[in-house]
């Protein structure tokens, strides 16, 4: 399961603005294999961590290429799991990879998004010249996917903006950083972004998440009703901030959990400049 929180802004005003700032937790079983973020594709254009499960190589979560391509994915929260279903991670590689625009690309994945279990998919296609458009599909909700208008959208293990009392509790928090952010260096915003992702204090009661998530859920909802969940051998292994300012310029931190062991993690950065 995983969180997202992001405000997106395609001609902002200011020179300090950001026109994405994204703020991402993956949270997994702590034994599932993966690769931490870092370049791959034909030309090392694509950044991401991977998913190294046995049937699963090579999907992700979360990715952003030089060419401004971006997608973020979530599980939908549902009590029993078709194990023949395909890999959600492919979803988010193969537009990674693709060069069919993102509105596009989510009205092809809608076809066929009875194939998989329950998700939601963020794409995006990000243009210095043209201006950012970002699209949402959700394959529990409407049947189309939807282009966003810019502002500030929270996502969890429900449909878009669906009002957890986590989503909310956390939205405030990352817009409060965000209010601040042309005032910060850069430095000091993403760790403002990182406090918020790793914010463990349980939002109870919600009868939003018991209800949708049944008896799946009720033995872990004090762990799973924050935004950094922590449970035994299961929660929030990845942090991601994301960073896309006026001119293109991409800062990618990712803070990862090491060895399987939630007191040792590693913080990496990337930066770019998108090529589009």
């Amino acid at each position: 399961m995983c969180i997202i929180f992001f405000k997106f802004d395609p001609r902002p005003v200011s020179k300090n603005a950001y026109r994405l700032i994204l703020a991402a937790n993956r949270d997994e079983f702590y034994s599932r294999p993966s690769k931490l973020a870092d370049f791959w594709g034909s030309n090392n254009e694509i950044l991401s961590g991977l998913d190294m499960e046995e049937g699963r190589e090579g999907g992700t979560w979360l990715g952003i290429s030089t060419r401004g391509k971006l997608a973020a994915l979530t599980n939908y929260l549902q009590p029993q799991l078709d194990r023949q279903a395909r890999g959600r991670g492919e979803l988010v590689t193969h537009f990674l990879t693709t060069d069919v625009d993102s509105l596009s690309y989510l009205k092809k994945v809608s076809v066929e998004g009875h194939l998989y279990n329950g998700f939601n998919l963020i794409a995006a296609d990000l243009s210095t010249a043209k201006g950012d458009v970002i699209c949402y599909y959700g394959n529990r909700g409407e049947p189309d996917p939807i282009v966003l208008t810019p502002g500030t959208y929270g996502l969890s293990n429900a449909l878009l903006e669906t009002p957890w009392r986590k989503l909310c509790f956390g939205k405030q928090l990352f817009l409060e950083a965000v209010e601040r952010s042309q005032a910060l260096p850069k430095d000091v915003l993403i760790a403002d972004l990182l406090d918020v992702l790793n914010n463990e204090e349980a939002q109870l009661p919600d009868p939003a998440i018991e209800d949708q998530g049944r008896e799946y859920v009720q033995p872990i909802l004090s762990k799973y009703s924050a935004v950094c969940v922590r449970c035994p051998g299961y929660g929030t292994r990845t942090n991601t901030i994301i960073l896309v300012d006026a001119d293109g310029h991409v800062t990618f931190t990712e803070r990862s959990m090491l060895n399987k062991d939630p007191s040792h993690w590693e913080t990496s950065t990337h930066e770019f400049t998108l090529q589009s």
